[in-house]
């Protein structure tokens, strides 16, 4: 990625995350998150990864939500940032949370498992 694209990702993160956080505040969607956003190499394209925490059915709640809300994102994101063009919007999912979350269940449980060890001296 180029400066500008790191540049204009983070600028669109920010207000991003201030939109969502703004309109996605009920327990019906969960906690949301924006973790991340990757911008095309022609500013056209905004892939914004959330994270959302809850169930799976709080989960894809979530990201409908997020999709009836895209319109009204990209408006906001076009009036704040003042690019030539306003990117369009993609959400995914980040589950990378539920993963470290999943790994340190697992590691946890290897210890648990694990016989102590006898100190020889």
């Amino acid at each position: 990625m180029s400066l500008r694209t790191d540049r204009v990702a983070s600028l669109v993160k920010d207000e991003a995350g201030m939109y969502i956080s703004r309109e996605l505040n009920d327990s019906a969607t969960g906690f949301v998150t924006v973790m991340e956003v990757h911008m095309s190499p022609d500013l056209k394209i905004a892939k914004i990864y959330v994270s959302v925490m809850g169930a799976p059915e709080i989960k894809e709640r979530a990201m409908e939500r997020l999709e009836e809300i895209k319109g009204e994102l990209r408006t906001h994101i076009g009036h704040a940032l003042r690019l030539k063009y306003t990117p369009s919007i993609q959400f995914y999912l980040d589950e990378t949370m539920d993963r470290v979350d999943k790994i340190n269940r697992l590691i946890a449980q290897i210890h648990r498992d694990e016989p102590p060890k006898s100190e020889e001296s």
